[in-house]
């Protein structure tokens, strides 16, 4: 097996009295190390979601930051929509709710203002929630590993402690020695548990603060836009 191929090299020079987080592993119980290896895995997803999160968050900003500077600045919206707001931008989702809100309602006989007023602004408020919601699709994970893996953690823990003293029944020996090192294999079902909880509270706090940045960012946008068009609809 890999594992115990790789067990002794991990043995910090041949000095046993270190601990080797490895050999831990391959000599706890087999519940204990499914345990482990579970963590583990949350773990390798935590990080995959934060690394990858990272770069996508911060494209957005960049797309969206590119997008609102030419709009503005642009000589008719509808153009610029139809040659910038194509592709994975946010600010350009809403901006083409709203339009084409406000197309069906200029193309009306009789024009409610009032009412073209609150079904622009329901297009493009729904249209900022689902990209709010897109970009904190896979929050919940970590969400979920900051709650639970310390409790996972914890039953593995439990339950080799509960295998140690069965041990102590079975050899009739209560000695330290004896029990110490199915206790230590049974706190590192905690420590795991931590490792992976830790990073995973920390990102979700920081994340879902970056993703109600980037919602206010196109509420504020989805405002200014309704402005500019019921003022459009109103002049006719």
């Amino acid at each position: 097996m890999i594992l115990d191929l790789l067990a002794p090299t991990l043995d910090f020079a041949g000095d046993t009295d270190r601990l080797n987080p490895l050999r831990l592993f391959l000599e706890a119980d087999i519940v204990v190390q499914a345990i482990m290896f579970g963590l583990l895995l949350a773990s390798v997803w935590v990080w995959t979601i934060i690394i990858t999160f990272s770069l996508r968050i911060g494209g957005v900003n960049r797309r969206c930051g590119e997008y609102e500077r030419g709009f503005w600045e642009a000589e008719n919206f509808e153009t610029f929509q139809k040659q910038r707001g194509r592709g994975d931008v946010p600010m350009g989702k809403v901006a083409g709710a709203g339009l084409a809100e406000w197309r069906r309602n200029a193309q009306l006989r009789t024009l409610d203002p009032e009412g073209a007023r609150q079904r622009i602004a329901l297009a493009m408020n729904s249209s900022v929630g689902e990209e709010a919601d897109l970009l904190s699709n896979r929050l919940n994970f970590l969400a979920t590993v900051g709650s639970v893996a310390p409790f996972v953690g914890l039953f593995g823990t439990v339950w080799g402690i509960m295998n140690s003293f069965f041990q102590i029944g079975q050899q009739q020996n209560s000695s330290l020695a004896v029990v110490a090192p199915g206790i230590s294999e049974a706190l590192f079902a905690t420590a795991i548990g931590l490792f992976a909880a830790i990073p995973a509270v920390i990102a979700y706090n920081r994340f879902s603060h970056r993703v109600n940045m980037v919602e206010g960012r196109l509420q504020r946008f989805a405002d200014k836009l309704h402005m500019a068009l019921t003022r459009q609809l109103e002049s006719r």
